[in-house]
């Protein structure tokens, strides 16, 4: 919604400057977009005259001007300054337009400096019309009349000093669609007062040749009121200078007096109107459903094809109108028009939406219509649009003529003071309450207040209190703390469950991780590959065609935000979310997961090697870290029953005994980063985080340090094992010797392969381990090492048939 400071003066009597037209404006809720405030552009240019115009000594085309530019300087007397000008028609006593030195001219681009021309100071400059954007005519400079006053604001004097305001309007405020709505507003703010508006009906001379019909499937839903009138006698000319300012602000084009008067009415009152050349409407005009194939050429030049029961006005010839979206040229006035039919009607929002839609034309009167214009202003409208083509243009009116009736739009709600006080949380006394909702059109009587035929979207109580609230001003809001439930120190917010999140989250990024946020919907296929897409999960009315499922696992996401990172060139990735996985849709199929990704190398290229590929030690690594931080026991088992989206040699789940899974680790399975895009190798976790049992014992603090002061002793063994064994039953099971003095078991060599084999047998390898044993009563003597050696040895051997190696 486009206007301009002088037209909402026609309605607001106010004092208030810009700036604060501006910020009541955004607060109300009708936010500007852009202000183009013709004094920052043109405010430097000054009414001049021209004391003296002499030849320029050096150049045949060139004349020295003395330029007045102050009526009365600092000592009484005219400022005077030299400029150079090569305009044809500057002359001696030439009243025009100065720019001085400084000044920024919109039309060239250029900053004016002082300069010498041809040997001479020049010190400003003489304007035409096209270097102040005014008009493409630069034969010459601006030749003001005599009587100009020299020294004031040139825009002052020709009433362009007139800022245009360009407001974004909700679909729910339609009344915010006219300038006098506006300042409606404004005045229930406080800006001013609103100017009363007395509209006299305009008495007939003569019968309406032309009368109006609405077909009886439309009067209930389509079109509950036609009306207009015959205007006969009109002079068609160019509308006012006035008018034609005020449209040409907004970026509309003049075209002609009626056409221009009608696009005022759209943008002043909210009130689209249309006028036909009656000399070209053949029989009555009838709104009908079209049956479909009719054809019309619009006032677009463009041809359109009507759809069976899209609404269209027609005569006895055919289709005249596109009913509350555009005129048809055929009917339309040219400046030959003398005799007009002027029409004003009420359509529905819903219809003229569908057909403007449908046919793909977007014009202000749909833009209204289908918002919702004023129903109880059609006919007033009516009579004032009669007035101006009368003032403007001439002529005589006939009658009225209508069809239908302003339909019933009447409602009442209950205004509840207190209820106002306690939903804005701001003390607004009830007479402020009834004096806003009356500033702004409503009528009141007792507690149940009416709200104005202008405004649809008032649907409730709750409205009610919108509106007083958004006249009184949200920003005048004070926080003020809520009161505590109990007193005392308050009890912690967050869950057990929630606490874990927090720590698995401060995990992940300490490990280097960033964090990613996706959607809990994905794709049917994606689903399907980690073990979703069940009936179960499916999406009833999704919003894309690729978030049909509720997701199984974090790693859809997580591998589509690797992939992008990669097609934009970054290989080397590390992602975590930690977010609710859906294995149903009834409740208690839902779990949170902490899940982590890592792609590529795991360092940047540096002279020292240290660059290598991520692989499942990383993950693994990574995965006993998180566990760590949620409290979860540091001996776990690791099963090798994955699920099929891990890759089944190079993957493991983590479970506290043969059932309670905890989480998984490992590479993912190479169809897995096919489907999803991701090159590279790509290891993965996911944490199960509400299966870690919670501790038995609560407290606020941390125990006690446990350590011994007694030196600890370290006996390293080699072991011949069958190759199929693996290092965590050997680790395992020299653990499970003495848990109490041993403090910690770690493979540090691996011997395997042709040479291996070679001097061992055919499948075996060489496991060697490093057995920590940590005293806590005194210090071992060399017969108790032995003896837990001994032990070792005999424990690994049962469990796997090892033997030392020699």
């Amino acid at each position: 919604m486009k206007f301009t400071l002088s037209w909402l003066k026609d309605h607001l009597e106010t004092e208030a400057s810009l700036d604060e037209i501006l910020y009541a404006l955004t607060d109300l809720g009708l936010e500007v977009e852009e202000v183009e405030d013709p004094a920052e552009k043109l405010g430097a240019f000054r009414i001049c005259r021209v004391i003296e115009a002499r030849q320029h000594p050096d150049a045949d085309r060139l004349k020295l001007c003395r330029v007045a530019t102050w009526p009365d300087g600092p000592e009484g007397r005219m400022e005077e300054v030299q400029v150079v000008c090569g305009a044809p028609n500057a002359r001696t006593g030439l009243v025009g337009v100065f720019a001085p030195v400084g000044t920024h001219v919109p039309g060239t681009g250029v900053d004016l400096k002082p300069g010498v021309i041809r040997g001479v100071e020049s010190n400003g400059m003489l304007c035409s019309e096209r270097e102040l954007e005014l008009s493409d005519n630069h034969d010459g400079i601006i030749d003001l009349p005599e009587d100009a006053p020299v020294g004031v604001r040139f825009i002052d004097w020709r009433g362009l000093n007139d800022p245009m305001i360009y407001i974004k309007v909700t679909p729910n405020r339609p009344d915010a669609l006219g300038v006098r709505g506006l300042a409606r507003d404004l005045a229930a703010r406080g800006l001013g007062r609103l100017k009363p508006q007395a509209i006299e009906p305009v008495k007939g001379a003569f019968k309406s040749p032309i009368g109006v019909r609405i077909d009886p499937a439309l009067k209930e839903k389509g079109c509950p009121l036609f009306a207009g009138r015959v205007i006969r006698g009109v002079k068609n000319g160019p509308s006012p200078l006035w008018l034609q300012q005020r449209l040409k602000a907004i970026g509309l084009r003049p075209i002609s007096a009626l056409v221009d008067i009608t696009n005022f009415f759209t943008f002043d009152q909210n009130r689209p109107l249309h006028v036909f050349d009656a000399d070209k409407v053949k029989g009555d005009l009838r709104i009908l459903p079209a049956k479909g194939g009719e054809t019309l050429l619009a006032l677009d030049d463009r041809t359109y094809a009507f759809q069976p029961g899209m609404m269209v006005i027609s005569d006895d010839a055919g289709p005249e109108s596109i009913a509350g979206v555009m005129g048809g040229e055929p009917s339309g006035c040219t400046e030959e028009t003398v005799n007009v039919f002027l029409e004003s009607a009420y359509w529905d929002p819903i219809t003229v939406a569908t057909t403007g839609r449908a046919l793909r034309i977007n014009s202000d009167a749909r833009y209204r219509f289908e918002r919702g214009v004023d129903p109880e202003f059609t006919l007033p409208g009516l009579e004032a649009a009669t007035a101006m083509v009368l003032e403007l243009c001439g002529g005589e009116a006939s009658d009225v003529v209508m069809d239908g009736a302003v339909p019933a739009v009447e409602r009442a709600y209950r205004l509840d003071p207190e209820r106002v006080v306690s939903l804005v949380g701001m003390n607004i006394p009830e007479g402020e309450q009834r004096a806003t909702l009356e500033a702004l059109g409503f009528t009141l009587k007792g507690d149940m207040a009416t709200p104005p035929s202008w405004r649809p979207d008032i649907q409730g109580e709750a409205d009610l209190i919108e509106e007083v609230a958004r006249i009184a001003s949200l920003t005048k809001l004070e926080g003020k703390p809520m009161r505590r439930a109990k007193p005392g120190v308050p009890k912690p917010i967050l869950t057990p469950m929630q606490m874990r999140e927090k720590a698995a989250r401060r995990m992940l990024a300490a490990l280097g991780y960033n964090e990613c946020v996706t959607y809990s919907f994905i794709d049917g296929a994606s689903a399907t590959l980690f073990g979703g897409g069940a009936e179960g999960t499916r999406i009833e009315n999704p919003i894309s065609s690729e978030m049909t499922h509720m997701r199984p696992s974090l790693l859809p996401g997580l591998l589509k935000a690797a992939a992008r990172n990669q097609a934009r060139g970054f290989m080397d990735l590390a992602f975590f979310e930690v977010g609710p996985v859906f294995s149903g849709g009834e409740p208690g199929e839902q779990e949170i997961l902490a899940t982590g990704l890592l792609v590529g190398n795991s360092a940047a290229r540096d002279p020292y090697g240290s660059r290598r590929a991520v692989d499942l030690y990383d993950a693994k690594a990574d995965a006993e870290a998180v566990l760590a931080a949620l409290g979860a026991p540091s001996k776990l088992m690791f099963q090798r029953n994955a699920k099929d989206w891990w890759h089944p040699g190079r993957s493991a789940r983590l479970s506290l005994g043969p059932k309670l899974i905890l989480g998984s680790f490992g590479e993912l399975h190479p169809k897995v980063l096919m489907a999803t895009g991701v090159k590279g190798p790509a290891v993965a976790f996911a944490i199960h985080i509400g299966a870690i049992p919670f501790a038995k014992a609560r407290t606020t603090t941390r125990p006690a340090l446990d350590s011994s002061d007694l030196q600890a002793v370290e006996r390293d063994f080699a072991f011949v094992v069958d190759h199929a064994v693996e290092a965590l039953t050997l680790v395992n099971a020299a653990q499970g010797v003495d848990k109490a003095l041993i403090e910690g078991v770690r493979v540090f060599d691996e011997f395997a392969g042709a040479k291996a084999e070679a001097q061992m047998g055919v499948g075996k390898k060489s496991l060697a381990i490093t057995v920590r044993l940590q005293p806590r009563d005194k210090t071992l003597t060399d017969e108790e090492i032995e003896a837990v050696s001994a032990k070792v040895v005999a424990k690994v051997a049962a469990a796997t048939g090892g033997v030392l190696r020699g």
